[in-house]
This record gives structure tokens, C-alpha cells and sequence, in this order.
């Protein structure tokens, strides 16, 4: 893995806030770690996201009756759901 370099710029308020988060009154040892770990928790809030977004659109399905028992065999529930859609779920 290489490692990138990024720099910015900060206003007085967010570099303020930054200081007291870093050192030895904060809760990181530099900078870098601090927005190391934002960009670790964003990334895992955004996978959290994904994994809900895709239970309410089975919730979607479930209300809608756009569901179907399975087969236990991919390749044949995906048959199955091509039909289902292009009969229009009738």
C-alpha cells in the first residue's frame, strides 16, 4: 500500500478545534491520526448506510409483494426474478 500526502487549509475555528484534539490534553497524538481515524469512521458510517439503505428497500419489496420464496440456487432465483419482473409481478 503507498501513501498519500494531502494537504489543506483550515479555518481559525476548525484548526482551533483541531489543536484541542491533538496533544497531550486531546484525544490523538498528531494530526494525522486524528483525520486518519475521521476518514476510518466515515468510511465505516457510509457502509453501515449502504447495509440499512438495502434492508428498507427489502422492507420496499416486502410491502410492495415484490418478494419470492427461494430456490436455495442463485442462478435460478435470478431466472425466477428476471420473470417476476418482466411479468410485472404478476
Amino acid at each position: 500500500m503507498t501513501a498519500s500526502r494531502i494537504n489543506a487549509r483550515l479555518s481559525s475555528p476548525l484548526a482551533e478545534f483541531v489543536e484541542q484534539m491533538v496533544g497531550p490534553a486531546g484525544l490523538y497524538e498528531t494530526p494525522s491520526e486524528y483525520i486518519r481515524d475521521l476518514i476510518r469512521r466515515d468510511m465505516e458510517r457510509r457502509g453501515v448506510q449502504i447495509v440499512r439503505e438495502a434492508i428498507l428497500d427489502g422492507y420496499r419489496d416486502l410491502a410492495a409483494g415484490t418478494v419470492f420464496v427461494s430456490t436455495g440456487d442463485f442462478a435460478s432465483d435470478m431466472a425466477i426474478l428476471d420473470q417476476k419482473e418482466a411479468d410485472g409481478w404478476q
